[in-house]
Formats: C-alpha cells, structure tokens, sequence
C-alpha cells in the first residue's frame, strides 16, 4: 500500500514546449505544463467543459524522452506524485508551487 500514497496519473495535452535544463554532472530537468479536460452536464442539459493546468517536472532519463519528443500540443501520460515547495521572490514576498514530479512518460496521440 506505500506505493499508493503520493501517486498522481494524468492524461492531457502539453500546453508548452517543454523548458529543458542542463544541470552540473550532466542531468537534464524538464519543466512543462499539462491541461486536463472534464466534461459535465448541467440539470439544465448545458454542456459545461472544465480545463485543469498542471506543472510537471522531469529529471534525468525522463527529461531526455521530453526533450526529444514532447512539444507544446502532444497528448501524453504522466505517473508521478505530488510535491510542494516555496520560496521567497524578489520583493521578500514567499509563493508557493505545486507540481507534479514525474517518474513515468508515455506519449499518446498522432502529433
């Protein structure tokens, strides 16, 4: 069960291409954004449609998929966990960030 309590799955659409970063030793880091849809009907029958952003990071082997075939549009597949962070921008004020880490990739779709 341990392996069930941080675990994201998401399927959708790049909304970016990809920023790749080339980091000290060699590792690479990708950082991209994921938009998921949902659909639902009102009482009333109205169609509404609900787009989800997500901010997705990548390292090493995964970045390196990324970089050579995700770009903005591509429908992919994510498995990772969620993960919380802070820090403190230039006017002293603290911001928040939560993203994704992703550990798996699977690329959907024609594009």
């Amino acid at each position: 069960m341990n392996a069930l309590r941080n675990r994201v799955q998401l399927i959708g659409h790049v909304g970016n291409d990809p920023e790749i970063k080339n980091l000290e030793g060699g590792k690479k880091v990708a950082n991209l954004t994921i938009a998921t849809n949902e659909v639902y009907y009102k009482e009333n029958g109205d169609k509404v449609e609900q787009t989800e952003w997500h901010k997705v990071v990548a390292w090493g082997k995964t970045a390196e998929i990324i970089e050579k075939y995700v770009i903005k549009g591509k429908e992919i597949a994510i498995e990772g966990k969620l993960t919380h962070r802070s820090y403190d921008d230039k006017n002293g004020e603290k911001k928040y960030i939560t993203e994704v880490v992703a550990n798996d990739i699977l690329l959907l779709g024609k594009q």
